[in-house]
């Protein structure tokens, strides 16, 4: 997306915002695509011959009037626009598409191109979709900050995915209200699942917390990938600290079936010495019933 006039304001927001048509009425395809914009969607921002930083789109398009703090920027737009909530993160290395042409000119889409083949911004391009050849080409350009928003959309996602197929447990006319109950409830580390977790779990494997208050009931297995029975066998769980909890879920971390913690590479050193990770040892090993969800975990969930 091109943010030459409304960046700050957007970035520091955390949204995007789109006239719905032309000062004439007419159509303009990119204000269309806001409303194509899906949940877990990453979006580049280019401002100032730069991209210079990532988002991840958290809400679909609704309508909304332009924002004042655009002051005299787009004074030419309506006000009836369209908004898309998104999760910025600013880059430390804010690559220059011109410096890099040689590689992505031949990867530009033919229609409806961002940038002109001298790497400079189209003016008239608002959003638009990039082929996924140019957007591995820019992703290797910016590197680990990208490999980092990629997980985010990632996360953003599989949320979207446990939403959907909770909305299809309560739709559901073959199993009774109380067992549809305990499926949602298990969702969010509740009801039976929690209390099959702690008769197995005595406390967080990696900080020693056994005061159940400050504990969660984490699944191995994502909810949203569980098969019913799995998604209430309390051997499909740890009881984890919150902040343990975050790293497990988003693949941070994992555990082999000795106990031994695994640290993926995105992780960063200084949160590993902040949360003492680095000094663990003796955590216990997995009962035989937990190693195929830990397996599933350790294969599709954690990032090695």
């Amino acid at each position: 997306m091109n943010q030459n006039q409304t960046y700050k304001h957007e970035v520091d927001g955390g949204y995007l915002w789109s006239p719905k048509k032309k000062k004439d009425g007419s159509r303009n395809y990119f204000y269309d695509t806001m409303t194509h914009a899906e949940v877990g969607d990453m979006v580049m921002s280019f401002s100032d011959t730069r991209i210079k930083a990532i988002g991840i789109v958290k809400s679909l398009a609704v309508s909304a009037p332009k924002p004042t703090e655009f002051g005299s920027a787009g004074a030419q737009w309506s006000d009836d626009g369209w908004f898309v909530e998104v999760e910025y993160q600013e880059l430390t290395n804010k690559i220059r598409p011109a410096d890099h042409m040689e590689i992505l000119r031949p990867l530009l889409p033919e229609r409806y191109s961002p940038l002109q083949a001298t790497g400079n911004g189209n003016q008239g391009v608002y959003l638009t979709e990039l082929p996924n050849a140019m957007t591995q080409a820019l992703g290797l350009l910016i590197g680990a900050e990208y490999v980092s928003s990629r997980q985010i959309a990632r996360n953003a996602l599989l949320d979207t995915q446990s939403d959907e197929v909770e909305a299809v447990v309560n739709a559901r006319v073959d199993i009774e209200e109380t067992e549809k109950l305990q499926l949602v409830r298990a969702r969010r580390g509740q009801g039976l699942f929690r209390s099959r977790v702690e008769l197995l779990e005595k406390g967080c494997r990696l900080t020693g917390i056994t005061d159940r208050q400050h504990l969660r009931a984490s699944h191995i297995k994502p909810w949203c990938k569980s098969t019913d029975n799995e998604k209430l066998d309390g051997n499909n769980g740890l009881l984890l600290s919150p902040h343990v909890d975050h790293l497990f879920d988003r693949g941070y971390i994992s555990f082999s079936n000795d106990g031994t913690l695994l640290v993926a590479k995105l992780l960063t050193t200084d949160v590993l010495t902040a949360w003492h990770f680095d000094t663990i040892s003796g955590v216990a090993a997995l009962r035989p019933e937990q190693e195929e969800y830990m397996d599933f975990h350790r294969r599709y969930v954690f990032l090695g």
